[in-house]
């Protein structure tokens, strides 16, 4: 009844041959699937989103080629002959494309250490700006004037790394100069109070502000205040003018720069 499956359709290969190979096919691609939906709900709350994708894809293809490979000897093809064959392509592409797998491989290892994920602010190689992509080749950056900088996952690995959002503070400091005149005393109470009336300063860890140096021209009072890192930048930006405002309605100066020059008696 089935003889016809026992037909050659090419060589040796006969249609019993191909139905094998199909189905070991259908169900590699049932078994990836399937496993690659349990890692998504296995790990969607322990890994970025980003991170977790590239992992199913790896094991996907993996499971894949296994099943590829598997398949081969039963359509007439010997993997051997193709392994000799892909070694010689391989390293011919290897000594071509070196800096590729070295991010292939720098990204495999970011992808497990996760100094970065998408949103933060972060220095790489001196670009300043928020992590727009994370894929198996590079970072994507958005610098702070709007510019897409891509950096190879090979640069970034090696490369010192600032990330400004991983810790959910972050601190800013002014220097502020007042006139020898005025009393340091009363220009650090008064900057003291700016601080404690704005929401975003926070009370723990506490603001520093002291006397730091005894200027050419001023008197240098130092002023450390730490702020949520969402807000950072607002903040810094809005408590500097109101500083000086309130050190102005105080009545204390900012001095300009000075210069006393003092000329020789001319001898008669």
């Amino acid at each position: 009844m089935f003889e016809w499956l026992n037909q050659e359709v090419y060589g040796n290969v006969t249609w019993l041959n191909l139905i094998t190979a199909l189905v070991i096919f259908i169900l590699a691609l049932v078994v990836a699937k399937a496993l690659s939906v349990q890692l998504r709900r296995s790990f969607k709350d322990k890994m970025s989103k980003e991170h977790l994708e590239i992992m199913t894809k790896v094991i996907t293809y993996g499971i894949m080629i296994v099943a590829v490979i598997w398949i081969m000897p039963t359509i007439g093809i010997e993997p051997s002959g193709l392994m000799v064959a892909g070694g010689i392509v391989a390293l011919a592409v290897g000594f071509a494309s070196q800096s590729i797998i070295g991010n292939l491989i720098s990204g495999l290892f970011l992808m497990g250490e996760r100094p970065v994920k998408i949103g933060d602010l972060v220095e790489i190689s001196e670009n300043l700006g928020f992590v727009e992509d994370i894929n198996i080749i590079s970072v994507s950056i958005r610098t702070l004037d709007g510019n897409m900088v891509r950096i190879p996952n090979e640069t970034v690995f090696t490369s010192s790394i600032t990330n400004y959002t991983s810790t959910p503070v972050r601190r800013f400091e002014y220097s502020v100069g007042i006139s020898y005149a005025d009393d340091a005393a009363r220009a650090i109470e008064v900057i003291k109070e700016v601080i404690d009336s704005h929401p975003l300063a926070l009370v723990n860890p506490p603001p520093h502000i002291f006397v730091d140096s005894l200027g050419d021209s001023s008197i240098d009072i130092i002023v450390r205040i730490w702020s949520p890192s969402t807000h950072w930048y607002g903040v810094k930006m809005e408590l500097l003018w109101k500083i000086k405002a309130a050190i102005d309605a105080a009545g204390i100066e900012i001095p300009f720069p000075q210069r006393v020059l003092w000329y020789g008696a001319k001898k008669t």
